[in-house]
């Protein structure tokens, strides 16, 4: 009897064990990328504190706009379409930050009607870099962006771009679709722009953000 439930036991035990490793397994990357991303996740810890402190000194030197010969984030610039060959650039967008407080009134109306909670942005810091980046290469296609980093006045973006005339890129049956595709940052076609129409959401608590959110005369966001 003492052996059957010595072995009763030991069963259960082996069992979370197993469960644990199991867990851990699946918490682990499992390449390259997978430790680039776990760096991302929290850049103000770690080794990633001092390296972000250092890039901010060197970026705020730099232009607005500055092209790159390689992602900061390659773990991201390749979830969002990017490719090592021919025809795709990097671009890096310097965006200032705040601007969005407005001065309270102190007499002529009421002062829940004094128009300062509430009041969000037409387009988000990100979109704006998108369109900022299309307007300094005209030649060039929006494809996405990701966030790399801020300081207390600017926001910094990379931007994928996409040249659709450049022979690679019209090869390639994955990409060559952005040959018909113009404007997509200035039209809101990017996952940004898509996100900041409020495309996200579905059914319930949407009905005014299709076919788009001027067509409902701004009521959708």
């Amino acid at each position: 009897m003492a052996e059957e439930n010595e072995v009763k036991t030991e069963e259960p035990v082996q069992q979370v064990e197993e469960a644990k490793s199991e867990e851990f397994a699946k918490k682990q990357p499992k390449n390259m990328y997978g430790f680039v991303a776990e760096m991302w996740k929290q850049p103000r810890h770690g080794d990633m504190k001092r390296l972000q402190w250092e890039r901010m000194i060197e970026w705020r030197k730099e232009p607005s706009i500055v092209r790159l010969e390689h992602p900061t984030r390659i773990d991201r610039a390749r979830a969002l379409g990017y490719k090592a060959k021919q025809g795709f650039v990097v671009v890096r967008v310097k965006v200032r930050r705040g601007g969005l407080r407005k001065r309270r009134i102190k007499m002529g109306r009421k002062p829940s009607k004094k128009g300062i909670l509430k009041i969000t942005m037409g387009k988000n810091l990100q979109r704006i870099a998108e369109e900022r980046a299309s307007k300094k290469y005209p030649n060039l296609e929006v494809l996405n962006s990701y966030w790399v980093g801020q300081d207390g006045k600017q926001k910094y973006y990379e931007v994928i771009m996409v040249d659709p005339h450049h022979p690679v890129i019209k090869s390639d049956p994955k990409i060559n679709w952005i040959a018909n595709h113009r404007g997509r940052a200035e039209r809101g076609l990017t996952s940004a722009g898509k996100k900041g129409r409020g495309l996200r959401h579905k059914g319930k608590g949407a009905e005014k953000v299709r076919p788009s959110i001027r067509a409902h005369d701004r009521k959708g966001k």
